[in-house]
């Protein structure tokens, strides 16, 4: 199968699979346009479908990491039909090829030590020789796969090996990264207001603000009365469940 590179050049005009809408697509290609200078690479398949990888210089990555010299993984999904058929490796091989020739230390990702939803499959990496490097008092993992013997792991920066807030009720960072979170955050906002329940919502704009987030998940994280809850994306119904209050 072929694949084709998202650039600055055709990114007007070729879709991004992990979007649900135009409007979700135009949001994530505006935050593309903002990486691709800093070595972001998103990289998928020319059928339709959730089959890509999408990468960028440590230095550079959406997440408080410590980090310098590893190539990050910010996704790579292939779901559907186009599971079974050897096109992760595919992805994973050429984001090894590029991160060797830019002479990096090695890769790094986000993943848990069970599968959880919006994070690398543990089993996966496992096979592909990735290895722990830290994890959150959340639970959430960096993996890592060196290319040299006694390569430095990567690790969490304090805030995210942490994971705290200092505000009471809700309160939800996310970014545009997931372009998931343009859909949900508007209708989480409106359904706490509706049901009046404390919901503070701050949107993670620059690569600082992420860089020294209270989480090691920066699209979207959750917290309730300083302590963190989930970095999965809610629906109103799972929100009101966690508020304890009922969709009528």
């Amino acid at each position: 199968m072929g694949y084709i590179r998202i650039t600055e050049e055709n990114i007007g005009k070729e879709h991004i699979c992990c979007a649900m809408s135009n409007n979700q697509s135009a949001q994530k290609k505006e935050w593309l346009k903002g990486r691709f200078k800093e070595g972001l690479v998103f990289y998928r398949s020319e059928l339709r479908g959730k089959c890509f990888i999408e990468y960028i210089p440590a230095e550079n990555a959406w997440q408080p990491l410590e980090a310098d010299g590893y190539m990050h993984i910010n996704c790579l999904w292939v779901s559907g039909s186009l599971k079974g058929h050897g096109y992760s490796s595919e992805l994973l091989n050429e984001c090894i090829r590029e991160a060797k020739a830019q002479e990096r230390k090695g890769l790094c990702i986000l993943s848990s030590a069970k599968k959880k939803g919006f994070l690398a499959d543990p089993k996966y990496l496992t096979y592909k020789g990735f290895q722990v490097a830290d994890e959150s008092d959340c639970g959430i993992q960096l993996w890592y796969l060196p290319f040299e013997a006694g390569a430095e792991p990567p690790k969490f920066k304090e805030c995210a090996k942490h994971p705290q807030v200092s505000d009471s009720g809700f309160v939800l960072y996310y970014s545009d990264q997931c372009p998931f979170t343009y859909y949900w955050v508007p209708r989480l906002s409106a359904v706490a207001e509706e049901y009046h329940v404390p919901l503070k919502v701050v949107h993670i704009d620059t690569r600082e603000k992420a860089q020294n987030a209270p989480s090691p998940v920066t699209n979207f994280s959750l917290f309730r009365d300083g302590k963190f809850i989930t970095h999965e994306i809610q629906s109103e119904k799972k929100f009101l469940a966690l508020a304890g209050s009922k969709v009528q």
